[in-house]
């Protein structure tokens, strides 16, 4: 609609005649585009963007809709006849419209406050696993039809729920999925990354934007994953993930930058597809013919006479015997193309990039980061994740209230519940990446300040925005988790976590409140809160804490710590020290256990009921792992 409508000399006019105008930003204002998408959802039955919503002077909406057309077609009403219309009504019938605004808004209002129901059960982890099978596409990976988004926390949800009920089918599921969008053209196979969604069932066409955090949930994903299946591949994408981040969304501070365009010169795609000519002129004939033959590239093309490449319908088996190599060669020579057609690439116009700094996104990232290097025993993520946490620190947190974004030295709006919940995980990440004790008085401090800012004493649950920010129409609470997992969704999670990393109690029962304040949602459609629930099934689970007392340096709690690190047990919580007193103000339930004989000593708590300390780590181990 910008091009179509919004940039039109006749629309501008009319909109200036009949209407005041306010274009907002849904990145920098989530909370006005988030009250205003329950209401289009509300009155038409469905959400989306463009969202266009007509207000009352007192900010009260009275007719809303998603994309509209200039002039009436494909079975919609125009853009143009929609304003006159309304503007009309509202003239000649303005008590009737402030009616249903206040009716609308009155909806808002009940929802908002709606009383807690029982506690959510075992139940509903069953339902919700039942509605993403129902719904998975055994074809190609993912659920639902085109278009396909990459929902990751709903692969999250289903490892979680693989290892507590022992469903293989939810484990082949993530896996046929992270499969096939790794191989489809949602992936670019020549620079890295993810693109946002795919138009098609096969996920072979994307819509080209490159979002920061597709990328960091997903490598969320493979990471986890391949703690589950060991699968090199998902290393591989999880580190190729890395290399894109670092080379074309970071800046010279460590930040992350939002988001890169879809299209250039116009043309979406442009700077990502390739005929075969440029091909074969770029690799020449030789390796270019082996590219080809391995990424589905051909005359016709498959994306408007140009190619997207894919590994859809490869099979490597029958490339080694067609071009008689080794695997090690047909590695060996694909990196060759890739590389030169890459620096072929970057030849070409580069998509614009959103540059502006998302404290909510970065912290994603950095969560990301710290959870691949302690998988991946990799220091140098960890040292990208530290950067980013230190750009927010110091630009994107003023009188100690953290803000929304950052851009040219220029930050704004008070931060929303995503931005607190995010870091909070994102402080938890880093602390079980590093084990510095520094990370968890952060996420201890960060809650506190959240509780304060957020949570609703009443009813349970955290509002969107903080007690001190600009007053709209409703104090609005988000708890579906849709492209992006909402606030109370992470914190369902996260305190839980705090609390068994902690000993702090209170954040298992400020859980429990969420499980019970969100329970009509959360029932009339489990699936769309897949990281919510993984909050309600990790208390269905057992529990360990485990306290590691011995020198950084010494081998045998290097050799724990490493294994725990590299194991898929959300539900664990890892405390390690030099010595007990390192816990006190933080973990004070810790701090009262010493070390046995100066050797590295292992304590196993299930529910901070702890057994006998040990020092042969190979016991420990077996216990754990």
């Amino acid at each position: 609609m910008a091009h179509e409508s919004f940039e039109d000399e006749e629309v501008a006019k009319l909109l200036n005649e009949k209407f005041v105008s306010i274009k907002v930003d849904r990145e920098e204002r989530p909370d006005v585009d988030s009250i205003y998408m329950t209401i289009c959802q509300m009155m038409t039955g469905q959400g989306g963007w463009p969202l266009n919503v007509f207000l009352t002077p007192d900010q009260k909406p009275f007719y809303a809709g998603t994309y509209f057309p200039k002039t009436s077609r494909f079975n919609r009403p125009g853009f143009v006849e929609v304003v006159k219309q309304l503007s009309d009504t509202f003239a000649k019938n303005r008590e009737h419209v402030e009616d249903i605004a206040e009716k609308a808004a009155n909806n808002l209002r009940i929802k908002a406050k709606s009383d807690a129901g029982d506690s959510l059960g075992e139940d509903i982890l069953r339902r919700t696993y039942q509605q993403l099978i129902n719904s998975f596409d055994a074809a190609y990976g993912g659920f639902g039809s085109a278009p396909k988004f990459p929902i990751p926390h709903m692969l999250t949800f289903l490892l979680r729920y693989h290892q507590y009920s022992g469903e293989e089918n939810a484990l082949y599921s993530v896996m046929k999925t992270l499969d096939s969008m790794a191989n489809g053209g949602i992936y670019d196979h020549v620079g890295y990354g993810f693109a946002r969604y795919s138009t098609d069932d096969e996920w072979l066409v994307p819509h080209f934007e490159k979002m920061l955090y597709d990328n960091a949930l997903l490598l969320i994903a493979y990471t986890e994953a391949y703690q589950i299946t060991k699968n090199e591949r998902y290393k591989q994408i999880s580190e190729q993930i890395i290399t894109f981040v670092r080379r074309e969304m970071t800046d010279e501070k460590g930040a992350f930058y939002s988001a890169l365009d879809a299209d250039t010169e116009g043309v979406e795609g442009k700077y990502y597809v390739w005929s075969k000519e440029e091909v074969l002129e770029t690799l020449g004939d030789e390796l270019g013919e082996l590219y080809c033959a391995v990424y589905n590239i051909t005359q016709e093309g498959n994306f408007e006479g140009h190619n997207i490449p894919n590994l859809i319908y490869t099979r490597l088996e029958d490339i080694k015997d067609e071009f008689a190599l080794t695997d090690e060669e047909l590695q060996n020579k694909l990196e060759e193309a890739r590389t030169k057609l890459f620096e072929k690439r970057q030849e070409r116009t580069y998509p614009h990039v959103d540059d502006k700094v998302l404290t909510s996104w970065n912290a994603l990232m950095i969560a990301g980061l710290a959870k691949a290097a302690k998988v991946y025993n990799a220091p140098e993520y960890l040292e990208m994740a530290r950067a980013a946490a230190e750009f927010i620190e110091n630009k994107l947190i003023q009188d100690g209230r953290i803000m929304v974004r950052y851009r040219d030295g220029e930050v704004k709006n008070k931060g929303f519940i995503d931005d607190y919940a995010f870091l909070l995980w994102a402080y938890i990440e880093l602390y079980e990446a590093s084990l510095d004790l520094t990370d968890l008085r952060k996420a201890k401090k960060l809650e506190a300040d959240m509780k304060g800012l957020f949570w609703d004493e009443e009813h349970g649950g955290f509002y969107f925005t903080g007690s001190d920010a600009e007053a709209l129409i409703v104090r609005d609470k988000e708890v579906y988790d849709g492209a992006l997992p909402s606030g109370n969704g992470v914190l369902a999670v996260q305190l839980s976590r705090l609390g068994r990393l902690t000993g702090d109690l209170s954040l298992h029962d400020q859980a429990a409140k969420m499980f019970a304040a969100f329970h009509g949602d959360v029932s009339a459609y489990p699936s769309g809160h897949t990281n919510f629930l993984q909050g309600l099934l990790s208390q269905f689970m057992p529990q360990k804490e485990i306290v590691v007392l011995g020198k950084r340096n010494d081998p045998d709690r290097q050799k724990i710590v490493s294994a725990l690190q590299q194991a898929f047990q959300p539900n664990y919580a890892v405390l390690a020290a030099e010595s007990p007193d390192d816990f006190k103000g933080i973990a004070d339930f810790a701090a009262e256990y010493k070390a046995v004989d100066n050797k590295t000593t292992v304590y196993i708590c299930e529910n901070f009921a702890c057994r006998q300390p040990t020092t042969n780590i190979d016991e420990a181990l077996d216990q754990l792992v």
